[in-house]
């Protein structure tokens, strides 16, 4: 069903992480540290200066991968995991593009069901990689018959 997609990415997309979306990001996932949301802590950090949370990158524009339309419902999150090479900086441009990894389909007792991995990736303007996500999208059976018309 997806298999044509594997390959594709979506064009780079400039996200700035903002102070005050960190905040709100932070007081969300229920995280108070004040590596995030004290200045004063963050340049007394190993950083020198504020960070985003771990999982922010879920906040990000990646673009759109053309030809990849994807139901609004019946999608299940499956696994997602994380790879840095440094923390993402308050304040600084990020480009993120999305690229689709890989397809595959399963049969179990709640019928045929997709697994679509992506992978989401940011770097700073100077092209330097920042870090990737790795997402697994479960495709449920009325999602499929929903994508097949």
């Amino acid at each position: 069903m997806l298999k044509e997609m594997i390959g594709r990415r979506s064009e780079k997309t400039k996200n700035v992480i903002e102070r005050g979306a960190v905040k709100k990001f932070a007081e969300a996932i229920g995280d108070a540290s004040p590596l995030f949301t004290d200045e004063e802590a963050g340049k007394q950090s190993v950083y020198g200066r504020n960070i985003a949370p771990p999982t922010f990158p879920v906040t990000f524009d990646s673009g759109s991968i053309q030809g990849l339309d994807l139901p609004s419902k019946g999608l299940i999150h499956g696994e997602q995991k994380y790879v840095y090479t440094r923390p993402l900086y308050v304040g600084e441009e990020v480009y993120c593009w999305v690229e689709v990894k890989d397809y595959y389909e399963r049969t179990g007792s709640f019928g045929k069901m997709g697994f679509l991995i992506v992978v989401l990736s940011g770097e700073d303007k100077e092209g330097e990689l920042l870090f990737s996500e790795e997402r697994v999208i479960i495709i449920n059976e009325a999602a499929r018959k929903e994508m097949e018309k």
